[in-house]
């Protein structure tokens, strides 16, 4: 287990610096994806550099008066909040890297920077890319990044109607990621889509239906079929249960960890709840203030927290 001090110094282990193994080129045949082989399991795919993200003012003297030991990511003079300093963590193929933290923490703010979603203020995200090269995504252009996205970096958002259109079908929103990645073939189309959206329990008869008329689960269902439509080699999960009932919440969760197991993709999986990242990560990292305060295996971390913020966060999930 790493444990980091209030400051948030890391005590980090070195990660490599080389991705060796190629990935296969994906090549369009016959209007279908002929996918990529996978990276071998335990081969780093995901790899974050003391990344940081400062809001308001980038006044970096505000680093040394924020965070855990200040009780706050705000600066003095309320200027700047630094949401999110100096996070590392690597994720390898196949794997479920978690980040839990209260509101506040900084968790989203990590996932949306590696997802472009906003710029970073420091720090670097390595990706290896299917062709086999690595890339860091913060010095890639916008129109890269809606390149990434279709194929090779997938986003579950918290709210679905961030990553999906509400006023398309079901089918049509997965079609839409299928068309982005070169699909042209109508009835080809149509039928992965069903095939998509029967693997994630969407109900086939309601294919057609419009997205603003489904429940929250059933759009977080939606959400999942469009986002492994093309099996990206990582997905991001922002709180992917909040707002849905706990039966509802367990069925999503049952569905995404048998998806992630079984297709092989690397996860990284942000939730203020202990129960999702227990049952979802092999790994998890605790941000407090903008900070990593504690990262280790997850079952570990949950049996023996070392930092006081974990230890709090644990006695409270356990109560």
């Amino acid at each position: 287990m790493t444990v980091y001090d209030t400051a948030g110094d890391t005590i980090s282990d070195t990660i490599s610096d080389t991705i060796s193994d190629t990935i296969s080129d994906t090549r369009l045949e016959d209007a279908t994806i002929a996918y990529s082989k996978a990276p071998s399991a335990g081969q780093t795919v995901l790899r974050v550099e003391r990344l940081g993200k400062i809001f308001g003012d980038q006044n970096l003297a505000a680093v040394a008066h924020t965070g855990p030991g200040a009780g706050t990511e705000k600066s003095p003079d309320g200027n700047s909040v630094v949401a999110a300093w100096d996070v590392s963590f690597n994720v390898a193929a196949g794997e479920a890297f978690g980040v839990i933290g209260e509101s506040g923490s900084g968790k989203s703010t990590v996932m949306r920077a590696i997802a472009g979603d906003h710029s970073s203020t420091a720090g670097s995200v390595w990706m290896q890319r299917r062709d086999g090269s690595t890339v860091d995504l913060l010095t890639m252009t916008a129109s890269e990044r809606r390149a990434l996205r279709v194929d090779e970096l997938s986003v579950v958002y918290q709210d679905a109607a961030e990553g999906l259109d509400l006023g398309v079908t079901a089918g049509g929103n997965v079609a839409d990621r299928l068309t982005a990645a070169g699909w042209r073939n109508f009835g080809q189309i149509r039928e992965r889509a069903a095939e998509l959206l029967g693997r994630t329990e969407v109900p086939l008869e309601r294919m057609d239906d419009l997205v603003r008329t489904f429940s929250g689960g059933m759009r977080q269902r939606v959400q999942l079929a469009r986002a492994l439509a093309n099996r990206p080699p990582i997905v991001l999960l922002d709180e992917p249960t909040t707002g849905l009932d706990a039966s509802v919440a367990a069925g999503v969760l049952d569905l995404i960890r048998s998806l992630l197991e079984e297709l092989g993709i690397a996860a990284v999986v942000v939730s203020h709840d202990f129960a999702v990242i227990e049952m979802l990560t092999t790994r998890c990292m605790v941000m407090q203030h903008g900070r990593v305060v504690e990262q280790g295996l997850t079952d570990q971390l949950f049996e023996d927290p070392q930092a006081p913020y974990t230890q709090r966060l644990v006695a409270a999930a356990r109560a």
